[in-house]
């Protein structure tokens, strides 16, 4: 049985100006690269992109794809609605995920 996860995410700035949104197998690892700038030339290093506002976990890549694909062509009217649905006051998620995980 495979029960690997693949994440579709969105990263935004201190003041939640600036969106990123991305694909991943690994979403630690991933916020990880973003916090740190791993790479200091990527879109979310140049815009300070290092809080993780939204998550969505999929059994497969090609959804987690498609709903990156899908998120992206939203406004950011869209994007944000998405974001305050779960996450309201935008705050850094990646320590609830990481608690869960270790819960779970």
């Amino acid at each position: 049985m495979d029960d690997r996860r693949y994440y579709t995410y969105i990263m935004a700035n201190k003041s939640n100006s600036v969106l990123y949104v991305g694909m991943t197998n690994d979403i630690f690892r991933r916020a990880d690269e973003h916090k740190t700038k791993r790479n200091p030339s990527s879109f979310s290093a140049q815009y300070n992109c290092s809080k993780l506002v939204y998550v969505e976990v999929f059994s497969s890549p090609y959804e987690a794809i498609l709903r990156e694909k899908q998120i992206k062509a939203g406004s950011r009217r869209k994007k944000n609605m998405l974001i305050w649905k779960e996450n309201p006051k935008m705050v850094d998620i990646l320590d609830k995920l990481r608690l869960g995980q270790e819960q779970g």
